[in-house]
């Protein structure tokens, strides 16, 4: 996906994890188009009777949804004139904050540029997958001991460190929420026996030593499996290693620019307050030790993102430990519902079309449900913790009806993709003016 131009899927639906991961990175793409026909073997698509060969030229329409043959011409956008002026405006009318789902220092640029108040969500899995790292993963994975699987974390060490002491200079005094490994292990492992050969030699073992390893970290149901904050639980020398690279870098960018910077770690997937304490506890041991080092003197915020029903229910029980509350709505509405939005494409338009649900839930918020468990967490979450910080960081986030309601709810932040902060610092003025109007009456 990084190195396409664009995005364009037969199967998935505009709220699958392909969608939201290519409008993060300002990627064109139209997933679940039905229609056509993709034969990977010999690499033709079909369409409307017509049968494109690879390295066709083809155009798409990401907002419509709308696909070209041929090479259609394309401007970029820029925030000035007339619309800078607009948002300028927004921003003196608006309470919300707006902040942004990032992890490169492209997307945390185009964040700043486009008027982000920080990053509400780093996604740091994201930052494994590259050439130079992979490789490192694959080896803490597939270690058989706790000292190999160390030696592995100790060479991922360096580049998490330098990843995030370049977000935390382009963020200068805005906040930067890290959430620390969410996605379940086997997600980095290689397909296929060629790459299966391959990481076999690296590490000096068998191909069916391999293979086994793989097999027992498969998982039926990997989105409610072993993810999150369920990970650390087993090994949590994974999060300790993330948590020193974030401090240390935090300290790095506060000695060279003499400013306070602002590191806020997020544990995800948390269900029960027991995990959050446990965890808590092991982050503020590692935060500790680096601190007392350095000798810098800085705050490091812990909180959580609230994606189960279980954890929005107990709200008070988890704030005991929380700094701060994010609401991940990509989950929350998949465990609410029952649905995987990676599968749901193919079926939910028709809820929409003949009336049984009023929007996609992945789109807009569902607010009779989802909503529902947002303002009980919420409730609960300030009864015991009154300065609570609350925010949203699913897509959810960039959605103007989204806004209006977490206007009403008065939480601190929404956290949308970079290239949706613009709409959203004009939605959170629009809400921030209609609820004024409205208690005037």
């Amino acid at each position: 996906m990084h190195a396409a131009r664009g995005v364009l899927t037969a199967r998935g639906g505009m709220t699958s994890h392909a969608a939201v991961v290519a409008r993060g990175m300002g990627r064109p793409c139209v997933a679940g188009a039905s229609d056509l026909r993709v034969d990977a073997r010999v690499g033709t698509m079909q369409v409307n009777g017509r049968s494109l060969p690879g390295g066709t030229w083809i155009t798409i329409d990401g907002s419509t949804g709308e696909v070209f043959e041929g090479k259609v011409a394309t401007i970029g956008s820029e925030l000035s004139g007339d619309f800078a002026t607009l948002l300028g405006w927004a921003d003196e009318a608006r309470r919300l904050g707006v902040r942004a789902n990032a992890e490169t220092p492209k997307d945390c640029e185009i964040a700043r540029q486009f008027g982000a108040d920080g990053i509400g969500l780093c996604r740091t899995e994201h930052m494994f997958f590259a050439p130079e790292r992979i490789g490192l993963v694959r080896r803490m994975i597939l270690a058989d001991n706790d000292a190999a699987r160390q030696r592995a974390l100790d060479g991922l060490l360096p580049f998490q460190r330098a990843d995030f002491v370049a977000l935390f200079r382009i963020m200068a005094l805005r906040p930067v929420t890290i959430r620390l490994l969410d996605p379940p292990l086997h997600e980095f492992l290689p397909h296929g026996d060629a790459e299966l050969e391959s990481v076999a030699h690296t590490l000096g073992a068998s191909l069916e030593a391999v293979q086994a390893r793989c097999a027992a970290l498969a998982e039926a149901n990997p989105m409610l499996g072993h993810r999150g904050c369920r990970l650390a639980i087993s090994f949590p020398a994974i999060y300790a290693m993330q948590v020193r690279a974030i401090v240390e870098a935090a300290v790095e960018v506060a000695v060279e620019s003499g400013m306070p910077v602002v590191p806020e770690i997020m544990i995800p997937l948390v269900a029960a307050a027991s995990e959050l304490q446990l965890l808590r506890a092991d982050v503020e041991r590692v935060a500790g030790e680096v601190l007392a080092k350095a000798g810098q003197p800085m705050t490091v915020f812990i909180g959580t993102m609230i994606e189960l029903p279980r954890a929005a229910l107990t709200a008070d029980q988890i704030a005991e430990h929380a700094d701060f509350f994010s609401f991940g709505t990509n989950d929350l509405t998949q465990t609410t519902f029952g649905l995987s939005r990676d599968d749901a494409g193919s079926f939910l338009p028709n809820y929409v079309s003949r009336g049984l649900l009023p929007k996609d839930p992945f789109v807009s918020l569902d607010q009779d449900g989802v909503g529902a468990l947002v303002e009980i967490a919420i409730a609960k979450g300030r009864s015991r913790s009154p300065g609570l910080k609350l925010g949203i960081c699913g897509e959810h986030g960039g959605d103007p009806a989204t806004i209006s309601y977490c206007e009403e709810l008065e939480l601190d932040y929404v956290s949308c993709s970079p290239y949706r902060v613009p709409i959203a610092r004009l939605a959170a003025a629009q809400a921030s003016i209609k609820k004024a109007a409205l208690k005037a009456e």
